[in-house]
This record gives structure tokens, sequence and C-alpha cells, in this order.
């Protein structure tokens, strides 16, 4: 068989099915309908009739129209995946953020969760029909407004309302509370106009979250739309095939996988083979690099050797100073929050405890920075962070200490004459 006639035989029995399925669909109404005739025909009149619509909507909401419970649970599923991966995205934009300033990351959470959720929905549903949390769940979103055995996909006008309202709306109505807690919390008190359009606010959301859990109530019956927004547009979460059961992509649990079993590894074997002693090699052999690169120009003396943190205080460590300045390394940054502090550079935190001073250098540190550094280079040495000097030794500081300097004064014998005598003869 060809692969045409295997089309053509497998379209045969998808026509055969969904015309099996429509005419039980047929049976079914007609027998409830039956049900409902009968049992309202027991009330007397205006009951009846009441009775009659009553029980139409009732199996109406009912209706096995929607999905298995297995589809329901790929959908819940599908939403919290997309959520958790939002988060995840703006918890690593923070992480970036805060080496520009911790206040980024809070003065614009709103337009940071704006941007994540416009490239996710561009990338996602706009150019897919499906999010990432229903692609990872074999499922797509299809226009519930067509009927027939094959699934058709929303139109343009349908995602762009989509993505309006899930992004924009999510955005405004963000905003909108803000503004509103900032009026309300101002030092003069709210207006009374502000206090009109927070009653308006807190009516419409309240509104919002009844509508949108009597939708929830409504898809766990049925399973045809999962959120409000989905019900407004008839936007239905489906699998790409009507033929075939629901398959879970476990091609991302298989990529975690890996990952997990290629940092267990790292982290089994980074210990064994020294990637500090690594790091320190690779660095000295860029500084000797650089110093290759750049050598000094005939008849200009040899500059003097720096370190990165040359231009500190002689009251302060560097070890200290770099430790609790991990951000801000160069002389411009330093000279620069220094001058916003008054031109000092350091605090009692970073000044230098029990000194002691490199070999050869001559530099001094904390004890305790000192032999910590030392003690982790392994005997390779350290590059100082004041002259830029390998140093491997250090001994305690002898600036502090005072020597006497003993001083012989001279000896002076002063003789005395009487006057009317006269001095005795040397030969006498």
């Amino acid at each position: 068989m060809t692969s045409i006639d295997f089309a053509a035989a497998e379209q045969r029995a998808v026509d055969r099915r969904a015309a099996r399925a429509a005419q039980l669909r047929s049976r079914h109404q007609h027998q409830s309908s039956e049900y409902a005739l009968r049992a309202s025909n027991r009330f007397p009149y205006p009951f009846n009739k009441w009775s009659q619509a009553g029980i139409e909507a009732w199996d109406t909401i009912k209706g096995r129209e929607g999905t298995r419970p297995a589809f329901r649970v790929g959908q819940v599923d599908a939403e919290l995946l997309d959520e958790e991966l939002l988060e995840l995205l703006r918890n690593q934009i923070g992480e970036a953020l805060k080496y520009f300033g911790s206040h980024l990351r809070d003065d614009w959470s709103s337009e940071i969760l704006l941007g994540l959720r416009a490239v996710l929905f561009k990338l996602s549903i706009w150019d897919h029909d499906a999010s990432y949390g229903a692609a990872l769940q074999n499922l797509r979103y299809t226009d519930a407004r067509h009927e027939g055995p094959v699934a058709k996909a929303p139109t343009g006008w349908q995602k762009a309302c989509y993505g309006l309202l899930s992004v924009g709306g999510r955005y405004g109505w963000e905003k909108w509370d803000i503004w509103l807690a900032d009026q309300e919390g101002s030092y003069e008190g709210p207006t009374p106009r502000v206090r009109i359009l927070s009653r308006l606010s807190s009516l419409v959301s309240t509104a919002h979250s009844v509508a949108a859990i009597s939708s929830f109530i409504l898809f766990l019956i049925n399973g045809r739309y999962r959120t409000l927004l989905d019900r407004l547009l008839r936007l239905r979460l489906t699998s790409p095939s009507n033929h075939l059961s629901r398959q879970v992509s476990f091609e991302y649990l298989n990529r975690q996988l890996v990952w997990h079993a290629f940092t267990e590894f790292l982290l089994f074997l980074l210990p064994l083979v020294g990637i500090t002693r690594w790091r320190r090699w690779l660095s000295r052999a860029w500084r000797k690099a650089k110093a290759l690169i750049k050598p000094n120009s005939e008849g200009e003396e040899d500059n003097e050797q720096m370190g990165e943190l040359a231009f500190l205080p002689e009251r302060t460590c560097a070890i200290c100073y770099q430790d609790q300045n991990p951000t801000t390394t160069s002389e411009a940054e330093i000279l620069a929050v220094s001058g916003a502090a008054g031109g000092v550079i350091g605090s009692a935190q970073t000044d230098v405890t029990n000194p002691y001073e490199m070999i050869p250098c001559g530099c001094v540190y904390c004890f305790v920075c000192a032999i910590s550094r030392l003690e982790a280079a392994d005997g390779e040495g350290w590059i100082c962070l004041r002259c830029g000097i390998l140093v491997k030794e250090c001994r305690p500081w002898g600036g502090d200490v005072a020597e006497n300097l003993m001083v012989q004064k001279s000896k002076k014998n002063v003789s005395f004459t009487e006057t009317g005598q006269d001095p005795p003869d040397a030969g006498g």
C-alpha cells in the first residue's frame, strides 16, 4: 500500500468514527429530551416550562461533549508549567540586574513581566498555537467554533485578542492597582474620586473572581474551556490528533536527567582536577601574555608593577575590601563610591587587624586574610592585590615597634682657678 492509499484509508476511518460519534450524540440528545419532557409534564403549569428549561440546561452543562478527565489534568498542568517557566525567567533576570543596582528588580518588576509574557506569547502561542506547557502536554489551541472531525487552528484575531488581554491586560490592571495604592497611602489621604475608583475596582475584581471560579467549575464538569479568557474567545486545548490517545512528551524530562547527570559528574570531577590550581595557572599565563604584548618602549623607565587595589589607603586591608565589595573592583567605581561617601575609601570593617606583611613585597594585610589566601594557594603563591607580586610567605609587621636608641653622652671635666695665685708650673 502506498502512502497516498494509506492516508486515504486513515481519513475514511476518521470520517466513519466521526459519523458514529455524531449518531451516538444525536441518539443521546433524543433520549435526554424525551426524559426531560416526561419529567416536566408531572409539574403543573407554569412550573412544567421552568423545569423543562432547567433540565435541558443541566444536561448541557454536564454533557459529555468536552474532553476526558485525563485531558483536563493535562490542561491544568500546562498552565502550571507556564507559570513556573515565567517565574524561572523572572528570577534569572533579577539575578542579572542586581549587578546594575538592587533597586532595578523592584522598580521595574511590572515591565519585566510584561516583556517576558510578550516574548513567550510570540514564540509559543502566536507562532505554534501552543504555549510551552501545552506543548509539553502534547496539546494545542483550536477554534471551538468550528465543528468537524478535524480541529481548526485559531484565527489571527483570536490570538491577537488573547495576547492583548493576557499580556497587556495583566500589566494594565497591575499598574492600576499600584496607582490606587499610592493614592490611598498618600500623605494628604485619598480624595473622594479615588475612593469611588477604588470601590469600583474592588467590585470589578470581585466579579472577575466569581466569573473565573464559575468558569473553572464548568471546566471540571465538561473539560471544554480552561480559563475565562478561553471561554470568551472560544479557544480550546485539544490533542493534535483525534484518533490517537494523548501522549505526553518526555523530551524535557530526558534533557533534565542528562543535565543532572552531567552536573553531578562535574561536582565529582572538579575537586580531583583542582580547579583553583588551574585557574591560578591560567591567570599567571594571561598576565605574562599581556606583558609580552605590551612591552615597554625604549628610553622609558619600567613602570612599577601595581595590583588591582593598589590605590587603597594603607590602613585598609585589600582582601577585606575585596570580600565586602565583590562587584566594584575597578578604581573608577571605587573612587565614585568614595566620592559619594565623603571621600573616604573603606570603613572600620575593612581596617587592618593584627597586621602581617607579605614577603618580599612588604604589603600589609590582616593575619587571618593573609593566612587564608596563602593556605588556599597550596604553596604555589598568591598575587598581591596591592603590588601584583607573587608572594608565598608572610611575617608579623614590625612597623609599630619603636626601637630605643642608646645615645652615649661625652663626659667633660671642668676645673676652676683662684684669682691672685699663679698657676703651677708645668715642670714643677
